[in-house]
């Protein structure tokens, strides 16, 4: 019974040799990127638990009639929430930007949005079926009762926007894991997973293994938001505001955090002297769009950040700053990028988009049907 809290992961350098984590071996699989999701089914009964095991059933009902209609009439799974879309070359991808836009409020968006952009869900892990708890056996055998368990879903219909449920592809291969590390980002995928053959599952606990992309950019420093805690007495520096040059516009492009306490103030002296009225800052013309959200520019609303204050302090683009991200979503960094130094050796008009390295596409039809 919920709430049970889902099995972690660690970053790991590179595919791992499975014989120097676990006797029995690893099965490696596809990181997907969206929502993780425990499923609770009871027969007609449905509930979808986050990470942090809050509630997500409300925001998925396209995804709870799929459930019902295609998983075991009593199953406890581990699994992801995606949303996919063709692109205009025809290909699906993940598209996690849409997926967040699922987190709505309003009952009347979340029925709309469940027909415009209906979500899946992709088992790779199984907890309880029927009056069995599997969270003690091996995961070599978690996925053999898994496979039996979903062996009728049928992934070769092509769909993969439909609400349907699906069966992640694992292999004990290290160079196949490596070959889908490089191809399956092509289709908005996040890396690649390692689990031990011999583990028992593990509730909040890191035992498995996580393999992300890992790039650098050089990126202009365009502004800061100070961090919650700061105060006038004590100011700390919460996050930088980064962009890229785009015909020759300066494009809003994420932010960087995850600094010490030492650093923040640090960062918050180091910075005055940058300090500019926003009517001289680049992004000045966007302060007409404070209740809206053109392109996700810095100091605009999302239905992610309502009630929030996004407010930035604006600041004369002359500093680049190299940051490690893994991968873009749109214009943007996917996730939050990470200070790695500054780069006084850089122009920041030379900072550009052609600078960052673009997978090539791949169709999440294929991720699937493997």
């Amino acid at each position: 019974m919920p709430p049970v809290q889902p099995m972690l992961a660690k970053a790991v350098s590179g595919v791992p040799d499975p014989a120097k984590y676990d006797a029995t071996g690893l099965s490696f699989e596809p990181k997907w990127d969206g929502f993780r999701c425990l499923v609770f089914k009871d027969g007609d009964e449905v509930e979808l638990a986050s990470r942090n095991t809050k509630p997500l059933t409300r925001y998925f009902p396209e995804l709870v009639e799929a459930i019902r209609a295609e998983l075991p009439e009593r199953c406890v799974l581990d699994g992801e929430i995606f949303v996919a879309l063709p692109g205009e070359d025809g290909k699906g991808r993940l598209q996690f930007e849409v997926l967040q836009e699922r987190i709505h409020p309003a009952a009347s968006r979340i029925t709309l949005l469940s027909e415009q952009t209906p979500a899946d869900f992709v088992a790779f892990d199984l907890l309880a079926l029927g009056d069995e708890s599997f969270l003690d056996r091996p995961f070599a055998e978690r996925r053999a009762a898994l496979e039996q368990a979903l062996g009728h879903l049928d992934d070769a219909h092509g769909s993969v926007t439909g609400g349907h449920c699906h069966l992640t592809r694992t292999s004990t291969d290290p160079a196949v894991a490596e070959e889908w590390f490089h191809i399956f980002e092509g289709a908005g995928l996040d890396g690649v997973i390692a689990k031990p053959l011999g583990a028992p599952y593990s509730p909040n606990a890191r035992t498995m293994l996580k393999i992300k992309h890992e790039r650098t950019a050089d990126v202009v420093l365009a502004g800061y938001r100070e961090h919650k805690t700061s105060t006038p007495e004590a100011p700390l520096i919460g996050s930088l505001l980064l962009g890229l040059y785009q015909d020759g516009e300066l494009q809003h492009i994420g932010v960087s955090a995850s600094f010490t306490a030492k650093r923040r103030a640090e960062l918050w002296q180091e910075l005055q002297a940058l300090v500019v009225p926003i009517e001289e800052h680049p992004w000045g013309h966007w302060q007409e769009f404070l209740t809206a959200n053109p392109g996700r520019q810095p100091g605009t609303q999302s239905r992610w950040s309502q009630g929030k204050d996004l407010s930035f302090t604006p600041l004369r683009p002359e500093r680049v700053i190299e940051v490690k991200y893994d991968a873009m979503e749109g214009r943007r960094f996917r996730h939050t990028a990470h200070f790695k130094r500054w780069r006084d050796d850089r122009d920041p008009a030379s900072c550009g988009y052609e600078q960052l390295e673009q997978p090539v596409r791949y169709d999440l039809a294929d991720v699937l049907d493997g």
